[in-house]
């Protein structure tokens, strides 16, 4: 073999050597392609697991605002009705006191005269016990219960607060008041 099959050799001795080198590099190319591929699945997988999560909290969100609304209509409906509207004009309207002492001596108890007033006081009552335990919205229970609710308030409120004194009973109508405190709050940040 003469100088000119060597190199003819040493061409294909090269010329293979680049194919392998191509060839490398295209499994390369396609190794990483595949990684890639693999890559971007686990991604958008995650973010399809990830979008699913906020999706579901914002609905429960949603839902427990729904379900408020509706205890708070339904409680709106409750006071609207014949027999509590009833308990509230005779409560706000028809029982005159002064105090604790005052109220004993006009309305001795137990006597169905006093009902309307402790019908009242217990529904305000337990409004402020749904609002402490954040069941209701604060907003919607103070545009729909504002006015009665204070008015009722501050007219019982001598007579609770000797009640709870004469009775040893420090918490009669707490939720009450709370309920009356947080609206007054929320009245002078307006």
């Amino acid at each position: 073999m003469g100088l000119g099959g060597k190199v003819l050799s040493n061409q294909s001795k090269i010329a293979n050597a680049e194919k392998v080198i191509a060839k490398r590099d295209r499994l390369r190319y396609l190794v990483l392609i595949m990684v890639d591929i693999q890559t971007i699945s686990i991604v958008l997988a995650s973010a399809g697991v990830i979008a699913g999560v906020i999706y579901y909290i914002l609905d429960l969100q949603h839902q427990k605002k729904i379900r408020q609304t509706d205890l708070v209509v339904r409680l709106y409906s409750a006071f609207s009705g014949k027999e509590l509207q009833e308990a509230y004009f005779e409560t706000v309207y028809g029982m005159e006191f002064v105090d604790y002492n005052d109220f004993m001596k006009k309305y001795r108890m137990p006597t169905k005269s006093i009902l309307p007033l402790w019908q009242v006081c217990k529904f305000f009552d337990g409004v402020g016990v749904l609002l402490r335990r954040k069941l209701v919205d604060i907003g919607l229970v103070d545009e729909l219960f504002h006015a009665e609710a204070t008015i009722v308030w501050e007219k019982v409120k001598p007579l609770v607060e000797g009640r709870r004194k004469a009775l040893n009973q420090p918490t009669t109508y707490q939720c009450f008041e709370y309920l009356y405190n947080e609206m007054k709050k929320r009245e002078q940040q307006k």
